[in-house]
């Protein structure tokens, strides 16, 4: 594995890591409007993500089934959809608009609550970035495909990193604390896109499906959480345009990149 490879998976993790650091230097915690539009810009980058990083290719790669090549993509997609609502059940989780806790019930704190949801939304970033990697024609078409995802999911993971630590931190944990929360948080992108790496060699006849399942389940994220956590009360416009935003940043990026 490249050195090029092992930056771009650690790219992600980065972002969160850089996001949550905010909470060490900020006084005052996130008011709602800016969480509503640090959601809807997350939402855009995970869309675009899906569309031009991950669907597209997978339809690509199954041209030769003519106008059946859409069918690994929607199976994959599927998967992908049906994986996060089974993590959905699973996994203790807590959103802080809904004021009520999800997955299995568990006697734990609300931090990690607050840190668990954001690990749902990091894992199949992390499996996205790595399945891109793993699906390079060649290293070179590989690494760029996969910075591309890579740098646009890091963009959106900054304010990710900052949406669990400062408020863990609102809720009496120190700084330094809140800081290892909002990290941890982010540990599953590159463990999940080293895993995928290691057997990519046993992956490559099924990468159509394994493009869209990661697609799929960023979906399910922007559809079940981000969406309806940007659009909750007063001003959701501001939610939408940020969406709009991280969209087209996240299309010129694969675009521009490819």
């Amino acid at each position: 594995m490249s050195f090029y490879v092992i930056l771009g998976i650690l790219i992600p993790f980065l972002g969160t890591s850089f996001g949550a650091a905010f909470v060490l230097f900020s006084k005052e915690s996130l008011s709602d409007k800016t969480e509503r539009m640090l959601m809807g810009f997350a939402g855009g980058v995970m869309t675009a993500a899906s569309v031009w990083s991950l669907i597209n290719p997978a339809i690509e790669q199954s041209a030769d089934m003519g106008r059946l090549a859409f069918l690994p993509a929607v199976a994959g997609f599927w998967l992908g959809i049906l994986f996060l609502l089974a993590m959905d059940y699973v996994v203790p989780h807590f959103h802080q608009k809904s004021q009520q806790n999800e997955g299995i019930r568990v006697k734990i704190s609300k931090s990690l609550l607050i840190a668990f949801a954001v690990t749902l939304h990091n894992l199949p970033e992390g499996m996205a970035v790595g399945v891109v990697y793993a699906d390079a024609g060649s290293l070179a078409a590989g690494s760029v495909a996969g910075l591309s995802l890579a740098i646009g999911i890091a963009i959106q993971n900054i304010p990710e990193g900052a949406i669990v630590s400062m408020p863990i931190h609102a809720m009496g944990k120190s700084r330094f604390v809140s800081f290892l929360y909002g990290v941890l948080s982010g540990v599953v992108e590159p463990l999940g896109a080293l895993l995928l790496l290691i057997f990519s060699g046993l992956l490559l006849p099924y990468m159509p499906y394994l493009l869209s399942f990661a697609a799929g389940a960023m979906i399910y994220v922007v559809v079940e959480d981000l969406i309806p956590e940007m659009s909750q009360g007063s001003h959701s416009n501001w939610g939408v345009l940020t969406f709009a935003l991280g969209f087209s940043l996240m299309m010129s990026l694969d675009v521009g990149l490819a």
